[in-house]
């Protein structure tokens, strides 16, 4: 018995630890390379380095961890799981659920998840820019002889670190978590040399130095909230993977190493500005003797790609489960890992991202530049994910109007003074993620709206299924052999798909299956609650198959469910049916304006076909094609 427990005491420890050591990689390199350029770009913007400003700039980038990072997501945010899963669609589908009685409320919960989404997308273009920027921009700290080969080598750097998405992170997703380890460590170490210097930064710690800096100065001070909101960016993953690492790993490593290495980081700074204004031109990696600079260099840029990495790889997993939700055209997915569901490769979304970030590097050159760029999309997920929490909180998990409402009013207020600072830079690039989320929300939005009116067409123009089989006569049409299973939006109605064969060919399979693939708002389904069945007569069944947002539709996996429940179907002798419908402009659609017509119709046309998306044996499918106006 002793030996039994204490075997399992080790085995769950040893669990935990593995986790903790993923999540760093993983989580934590986002917000973990932050020191890189918030204090330069927070000094730079209060235009100041006296002692005041020192500590009152510092203050306020203490404090924005403390009450933003640690009590807003790690202990309050991170309570709203979908099932285990964090991140802002799980959120989204959590708030729906309190809006089951009003449409319009649904409506605006739906939109807001989207913006949030299409945000996300803004600052999956930035990070990698700016983080891998800075970490290059080290190398003119070395000798000034590297500064003309700064942009060509981040460029090189980043080019690569897309090239190589499609082998996925699950071979070297185990080199991450130690490098971080390393990278905190000595984060912590160059800080804490500093401060044995100069303890006198410590005072930061007392949030008066913040107060007392908008008060001697406010409209400088809410200026420098927009650089001071860059030492908390990377918050939001903290969120969204909680699902891949649980929230008690995600606490631990935040609370006894992360935040701790963070906030020695950022104080060492401020005491080497305090006793050298000089430098300021690169605060980061002045913190290190000279012959430590390069391979400090050489580690903040292995920490930047892992922080990029962070971003990419989340920006595929936002993607496949807007697809899963209905909120964009079904997109190629590949599989990177056949351990972790979560390892995913969206080639098209990589590219996309790769197109951003080079142009981005090579309009704005530099990391100070970028950091003007910066916040703006992060800022807009916060305020929504802080509203829709709320509206979770209240609604599903019944708290109290006296206990949620002055928390996330704070926590709104926080949100709110963050996105005004950034709104300020949007005239020098700040209007750049706003234009990357602008275009993602039109295309989710459009996707959405144009499904729902194709929809609504079909009900419209179909055949009730009932009726239908109950119409068929014995002799007529002809039965031939084997099973033909017709993928339908709806069981309930009569496939187009099925119309065209009849009309075409005068015959039917002996037993024709009708199938539709729903998406529930949960991460994941149970096997044993994947597939419902209903048998009718003459030969016709439908077979319903239920996924969560964070499963990947498999048409094969889904008929060995079906063989449980005493459906066979040998797959030899089946022929699957797909419905591939070609969209025509009509001269008057409901799709207003005539652009997003078009633009529907280019996405329509264009996205994974259901053979590919679903899994289905391509020898074994059909395609049958029509036209549509809409």
């Amino acid at each position: 018995m002793t030996s039994s427990t204490g075997y399992a005491v080790t085995a769950d420890t040893r669990r935990s630890q593995n986790l903790i050591l993923a999540a760093l990689g993983v989580v934590y390199g986002d917000i973990g390379t932050s020191p890189l350029y918030a204090v330069r770009q927070s000094l730079s913007d209060y235009g100041d380095v006296n002692e005041a400003a020192v500590l009152g700039v510092l203050s306020l980038i203490a404090w924005s961890l403390t009450l933003v990072v640690t009590v807003k997501y790690v202990l309050v945010i991170m309570r709203a799981d979908n099932r285990g899963e964090g991140g802002l669609l799980a959120l989204t589908a959590l708030a729906l659920r309190t809006a089951s009685t009003s449409k319009r409320r649904r409506y605006w919960i739906m939109i807001a998840g989207m913006v949030g989404a299409a945000l996300f997308y803004g600052d999956g273009v930035i990070t990698p820019a700016i983080s891998v920027l800075s970490a290059v921009e080290g190398l003119k700290v070395v000798t000034p002889f590297f500064e003309p080969y700064v942009l060509p080598i981040s460029l090189i750097l980043l080019v690569g670190l897309f090239a190589v998405q499609r082998r996925g992170t699950a071979k070297v997703g185990g080199f991450f978590g130690p490098v971080m380890v390393i990278w905190f460590a000595v984060l912590a170490l160059l800080g804490i040399a500093q401060i044995v210097h100069n303890p006198r930064i410590l005072l930061a710690i007392n949030p008066l130095y913040a107060i007392e800096l908008f008060l001697h100065s406010p409209w400088r001070s809410f200026v420098t909230l927009g650089a001071v909101f860059l030492a908390v960016t990377g918050a939001e993953t903290l969120y969204a993977d909680m699902g891949h690492f649980g929230r008690v790993p995600l606490r631990t490593a935040w609370l006894f190493l992360v935040f701790p290495a963070l906030m020695l980081n950022y104080l060492g700074q401020g005491a080497l500005v305090l006793a050298d204004p000089g430098a300021l031109e690169n605060p980061f990696f002045h913190l290190a003797p000279d012959w430590a600079l390069f391979p400090l260099v050489v580690l903040a840029s292995a920490a930047t790609i892992i922080a990029s990495q962070a971003v990419i790889t989340g920006a595929f997993s936002l993607s496949r489960q807007a697809v899963q939700l209905g909120y964009l055209p079904r997109l190629e997915v590949r599989h990177t890992s056949e351990e972790e569901i979560g390892q995913v490769y969206v080639p098209r979304i990589n590219l996309a991202l790769l197109a951003g970030v080079v142009l981005l590097v090579m309009m704005f050159k530099t990391s100070d530049n970028l950091g003007a760029a910066y916040g703006i999309a992060v800022t807009g997920m916060m305020i929504i994910t802080t509203v829709l929490a709320f509206i979770y909180m209240r609604g599903v998990l019944g708290w109290s109007l006296v206990k949620a409402g002055p928390l996330f009013a704070a926590f709104l207020l926080i949100d709110a003074a963050f996105l005004g600072a950034n709104l300020l830079k949007i005239a020098d690039g700040g209007w750049f993620p706003l234009v990357v989320a602008a275009l993602g929300l039109i295309i989710m939005a459009t996707w959405w709206r144009g499904r729902r009116l194709l929809a609504d067409l079909r009900v419209r123009d179909s055949l009730p299924l009932d009726g239908f089989v109950a119409g068929l006569k014995s002799e007529r049409p002809t039965r031939i052999p084997g099973t033909a299973i017709f993928m339908t939006s709806s069981v309930d109605l009569v496939p187009n798909a099925l119309l065209h064969t009849l009309k075409h060919y005068g015959v039917l399979h002996e037993r024709v299956v009708l199938m539709t693939v729903q998406t529930d708002d949960i991460p994941h389904v149970a096997n044993d609650q994947r597939v419902e069945i209903r048998e009718l007569d003459k030969g016709f069944v439908t077979v319903h198959v239920r996924y969560g947002f964070m499963d990947q539709p498999s048409i094969p996996r889904a008929l060995v469910q079906c063989r449980l429940q005493n459906l066979r179907l040998d797959l030899m002798e089946t022929s699957f049916i797909v419905g591939r419908e070609k969209l025509i402009a009509a001269k008057r659609s409901p799709l207003a304006p005539r652009w997003r017509q078009r633009l529907f119709i280019l996405l329509s046309n264009n996205m994974l076909g259901g053979t590919e998306f679903f899994g289905i044996p391509p020898g074994r499918a059909i395609e049958v094609g029509g036209h549509t106006e809409i």
